[in-house]
């Protein structure tokens, strides 16, 4: 990074800019001052207000208790997005237990009206979703997320008739399942994923990257089931601290689809088989 960037951040006397692994949307950095280290994530070819959702969620997630890094500073510079974070030093293991735990903390934050959505639209790069306030979460979830993601699937031609046609079935579904439940409407991580936590060098989880709405707990539950990295231990202990309702399994399911169909339009026909079971598991099970 040249010394334009050396020059705007909010961060004083900084020695060196690193490239380091940040995940498949954002450019990241390390920072280092005379003093201490921060976290940079840039966006290129984008305003500020990119990452403006992000801001606001590890925001709430610190009122909530919620440990998360604190923002430092997040601009504009050289039409390019940036977002300052404190530096977090990774350990080499941690308690799942507590992970859990932290995740139902985080889930025991309720919206005062029970209404879903956000302030803030989810920007994900190449995906955006609107979080317009409402009072179902079947619309939120169903129309103006699925509904979307299946749009770009048939648009890009990633789906056949077949798959198509499989669409439908599990959309009624799951359709007919949400109309059935009271969903309770809690702040919620919204990309849930082994790569947005991390233990720190004393062992205790933290939460990053957030994609925040306010919607279904299982939601958040349904992206753990998708790449691994959660354990036994988590599940019981977020069993323990906020008890599932005994069917929820079944509907978590529907969450796991989202977040392949997700992948299924980033990165194309590597997730169509992963897509593919889910779909037939949910109308097995439907």
């Amino acid at each position: 990074m040249n010394q334009q960037w050396k020059r705007q951040l909010p961060a004083e006397n900084i020695q060196n800019i690193i490239p380091v692994a940040g995940g498949d949307v954002n450019d990241a950095y390390r920072v280092d001052t005379a003093d201490q280290s921060y976290f940079l994530l840039v966006q290129p070819n984008h305003t500020a207000d990119f990452y403006a959702a992000e801001v606001a969620g590890l925001k709430e997630f610190q009122n909530a208790g919620v440990t998360a890094p604190v923002v430092q500073g997040n601009g504009e510079i050289d039409g390019n997005a940036y977002l300052l974070l404190d530096y977090l030093e990774a350990g080499a293991r941690g308690s799942q237990r507590k992970l859990g735990r932290l995740v139902a903390k985080l889930h025991q934050k309720h919206h005062p009206d029970n209404r879903f959505g956000y302030d803030l639209p989810f920007e994900g790069g190449d995906i955006s979703f609107d979080n317009t306030w409402t009072g179902s979460w079947k619309e939120l979830f169903v129309n103006r997320r699925l509904d979307q993601l299946n749009d770009s699937i048939i648009e890009k031609g990633l789906w056949n008739k077949a798959q198509a046609a499989t669409y439908q079935q599990v959309r009624k579904i799951i359709v007919e399942t949400l109309e059935e439940r009271e969903s309770v409407s809690s702040l919620l991580h919204g990309d849930l994923w082994a790569g947005n936590y991390m233990f720190l060098t004393d062992g205790n989880p933290v939460l990053f990257d957030p994609a925040p709405l306010y919607g279904d707990r299982e939601f958040d539950l349904g992206a753990t089931l998708v790449f691994g990295g959660f354990t036994e231990d988590f599940y019981h202990a977020y069993q323990e601290d906020y008890p599932l309702d005994d069917d929820a399994w079944s509907r978590i399911q529907f969450y796991k689809l989202y977040l392949l169909m997700v992948h299924l339009v980033k990165f194309g026909r590597v997730y169509e088989q992963s897509v593919d079971r889910t779909m037939q598991e949910i109308v097995s099970n439907g």
